[in-house]
This record gives structure tokens, sequence and C-alpha cells, in this order.
């Protein structure tokens, strides 16, 4: 999901030979006169995104598709099967996908200007992907239905009796992000966390965004599957919401992953794309953890370095025996999706 507000011009008063390239890529994109964007998340998250790209690069009409990661991307494989490519980009949370498509070579390298910024876990070495942003899964909890004496600080903390049928995530075997959030977790404790925390009746719907509003709506009071910008922002907003890091258990994060098709249609508009949306000046303006070593952290956030993190998201995701035993044994737990919200 791409989500941000309106910004300043791009590299504005600058003169260098990063700004000559964005220049170049500008006039040859505005011949092209389009740009389609393929996204995690319905397509009205996007809308902020829309309005900043028009407003700095006009002539280039960028529209947007969005669903869930792990429907876009069926949508993706269907155009290369017909070898009918409309996406020219893709910004998924399916980051295996992005290694699955180098592999076949269908993603169009590109590194752009602050590409030596970015660890090599947020990176393709060659180019062919790089993640937009860097998201850890946290605590958040109803303030008004959980007191701050009561906020656990591991995750054995929710096993106890006083929050059973008060606690959401997303279902493991739906999301990427919470089915590694529950193997860090198995790692941590064993199994048998796993079938104590189902014990308690826990709640599961699809996407973050969605457990977060059922509880600033009460309907439950806590979880330990919050993505922390959605909650900052929740709590920004004036809703009854807390974000907690663990004192003791290691924070996972996860990301979204950009790449370009190779037989995109606009290529030339999709390199504008990932050069404005991931350099600096763009970056800081999301208020996001960024990929990029020299952006700052979110407004009263530490940097990632500041806190206990486990970060082998793409290691996990690509170990495909294991993430398949461990989506069948969630789903013969929890059932097939039924609270369905359509926002990741």
């Amino acid at each position: 999901m791409l989500a941000l507000a309106l910004v300043s011009p791009l590299f504005a008063g600058r003169t260098s030979a990063a700004a000559q390239e964005v220049d170049a890529l500008y006039e040859r994109a505005r011949s092209e006169g389009a740009l389609h964007l393929y996204t995690g998340g319905v397509a009205a998250n996007s809308a902020g995104t829309i309005a900043a790209f028009n407003a700095r690069f006009p002539g280039i009409a960028l529209t947007v598709t969005g669903d869930y990661s792990n429907v876009t991307d069926s949508k993706i494989d269907r155009q290369l099967a017909d070898k009918r490519i409309d996406a020219d980009i893709a910004s998924l949370q399916t980051v295996q996908d992005f290694v699955r498509w180098k592999r076949m070579g269908t993603l169009q390298p590109f590194k752009p200007d602050g590409f030596e910024t970015i660890g090599p876990e947020f990176k393709d070495a060659g180019g062919a992907f790089v993640a937009t942003n860097v998201n850890p899964l946290s605590y958040a909890y109803n303030t008004t239905l959980v007191a701050a004496p009561d906020v656990p600080a591991s995750a054995l903390d929710f096993l106890k009796p006083q929050f059973r049928g008060k606690v959401v995530t997303c279902y493991p075997a739906d999301d990427d992000a919470t089915l590694f959030l529950f193997h860090t977790l198995a790692e941590k404790y064993g199994w048998s966390f796993v079938e104590r925390y189902m014990a308690t009746e826990p709640a599961f719907v699809q996407g973050h965004l969605g457990g977060l509003q059922w509880i600033v709506a009460g309907r439950k009071a806590l979880t330990f599957d919050c993505s922390v910008h959605t909650g900052t922002d929740m709590k920004k907003a004036g809703q009854p919401l807390e974000v907690v890091f663990s004192a003791n258990d290691p924070t996972p994060i996860f990301y979204n992953t950009v790449g370009i098709l190779r037989d995109a249609p606009h290529p030339n508009a999709a390199k504008l794309f990932v050069s404005w949306f991931l350099s600096r000046e763009q970056q800081i303006k999301t208020q996001n953890w960024s990929a990029r070593s020299d952006v700052p952290p979110p407004v009263g956030m530490k940097p990632l370095s500041g806190y206990t993190l486990t970060s082998r998201y793409r290691e996990f995701l690509i170990d495909t025996k294991l993430v398949e035993d461990l989506r069948a044994r969630f789903l013969a737990l929890t059932g097939p999706p039924v609270n369905k919200t359509v926002n990741s």
C-alpha cells in the first residue's frame, strides 16, 4: 500500500546528476502518458500518492489497481501467462513473488538514486526489487478497555485469563506478515504457545487495519499484531489506541516491495515513479520507517536500530515448504477467512 500526503517538488533546488536523470525520465515518461500501479490494499489507499505524483509530474495519468497482495499477485501472474501486460509496477507485501518473478526473468532491474543506502535485506542486489517502507508489528490496545499496568510485556501475557476472548489478529494462513509473526513466537515459545493462544478464543480478521478498527470500536481490546504505521495514524486521529513495543520479544518487521515489470507498457513512467517514491525527500514525507539508512524515523519514534527486531521476513517467505506447512496448520486451527476488510 502506498499512501502519503502532497509534497514539495522532488530534488527542488538540486542540480545533481540524479535530478538531471529524473528530468530526462520525465520527458520520456510524458510521451508515454500513463502509468499503471498494481498494489496491495484498496486503490483508495493510494489517493494521496496519485495526487502527489500527478502534482509533481503532470501529463502522466497514474491509475492504481488494488486488492490483497495475495490476490493482486495472481492478477499479475495471469498477465504474464497471457503475455498481455497491463501492470507497469507491482508494490506488494508478498516479497516472495518478486523473488519468483526475478527467477522467471519478468522484472526489469532498476537502481534509483540512493539505492546504495538501502540495506541488503531490503533489496535485490541487482535492482530487480526493493522495499518501499519498513513496518514493525507491535502490540496495541484500547486505552479505555486495558489499564496501563495490565498491558502485556510479552506474548505470554496475552494468554492471561483476563484477556480471554479479547484479542484479535489477522488470519495467519492468509497474511504473510502475521504468519511470520506467529512463526517467530512459535520459535521462541514452542508450538504449545499457539495451542494455548487458540484456547483463549481469539478473533481473526483479514487486514491489519480491520483488526485495529475492531479494537478502537471496542469489539476487541488488544493485539500483538499491530502494523505500527497504521496504529500510530489512528492514535494521531484521536482514536483510543496505544501502540507498544514488546520489552521481551523480538519485534518482527515486514515491508512492501516494489518492482517494475520487464514488459511494462510504460517503462519510463515506471522508473520515474520508483525514483520519486524512493527519493530521500519523498521517503521522509511518508512518515514511515524507510529502508534507506539516510531517512530519519517517524516523528516520536526511535530508529529501527533502537528496537529489538527480527528482520528475516524474506528469508522466511522464500522457504516454500515451511510456509506451506504453517499455512496448512493455521488453516486447520482458524478455518478460512470470513472477516474481510480489504485493507492490508
